[in-house]
């Protein structure tokens, strides 16, 4: 299967296996921390107190769209075992791996052009796999594969507090939470995060400069003053990580696990999807 390793300064952190968040289920986890002796319950206060805060972060996304391989992450198309979505697309990122090294160099002369996005955000997400769970039963991307080389990198904009618990509902239900003009999904080999308090000078907004730079720093510092935040933390496979600008690179079925595997579809199920296999 995938892994994602995490780098910040060209410096590994650590390997995510399943989730990486920004944002909302940063702030979840980070919050539930500090209430440990609550057990399980913690994460529902904690998701509803940080719904109500409704904090967004400015940053700049980067990423490396995957090209040329099947499947896209709002087709539906669920990853089984034997899946050949997984067994296409693995061949042909291992074959790219040969021929280029994974540098930021060699990708950006070899494998195309990156996208950047700036902008707010309440939510980047990084799915590896489906990431479901009961309270998800789809999962954060229903049809993101365990061995296909790629993440799904999903950003979601700032928004009213109603338009997001329309996005958190629709994880409940059938419905594409992913069709939501302030949501977008791209399934991307590598991408990078800035926030934007780590970006250089010449990206900051030049009006901050002076005493509004310098008040604007004394209002990050001091939470009580009702100001949002200027970072938030990375929650990745449930762990925070120390760092909030940080470089992710997809490595194509690095490990291999010796298990039963994702059952076969039922009788219920779409047998005409490519993937049930």
């Amino acid at each position: 299967m995938d892994m994602c390793s995490v780098h910040h300064n060209n410096t590994f952190l650590r390997y995510s296996v399943s989730l990486l968040g920004y944002g909302f289920y940063g702030d979840v986890l980070t919050d539930s921390e500090r209430k440990r002796w609550m057990g399980p319950a913690r994460y529902d206060l904690s998701g509803v107190k940080m719904f109500l805060t409704h904090h967004y972060y400015e940053g700049t996304v980067s990423y490396l769209p995957a090209r040329g391989i099947m499947g896209t992450p709002r087709d539906a198309s669920r990853c089984r075992s034997g899946c050949v979505i997984c067994q296409h697309n693995g061949r042909l990122i291992s074959k790219k791996a040969e021929r280029y090294q994974m540098d930021e160099e060699t990708d950006r002369e070899g494998e195309g052009e990156w996208k950047t996005i700036r902008g707010k955000f309440l939510a980047i997400n990084a799915a590896s796999m489906s990431c479901a769970c009961p309270r998800s039963p789809k999962g954060l991307s229903p049809a993101a594969h365990l061995a296909d080389g790629t993440t799904d990198l999903i950003l979601v904009r700032k928004c009213s507090r109603f338009d997001f618990l329309r996005h958190l509902l629709r994880h409940t239900s059938k419905d594409d939470q992913f069709d939501l003009n302030f949501v977008e999904v791209h399934r991307v080999r590598r991408f990078c995060f800035t926030p934007r308090h780590c970006q250089s000078d010449s990206d900051l907004d030049l009006r901050e400069n002076g005493k509004h730079q310098i008040f604007g720093q004394i209002c990050r510092n001091h939470p009580a003053c009702g100001c949002a935040p200027a970072y938030s933390s990375w929650n990745c496979d449930g762990e925070i990580l120390t760092h909030t600008a940080i470089d992710v690179r997809v490595h194509s079925n690095l490990i291999k696990l010796f298990a039963r595997g994702i059952e076969e579809p039922t009788v219920f199920d779409d047998l005409t999807n490519p993937c049930a296999i």
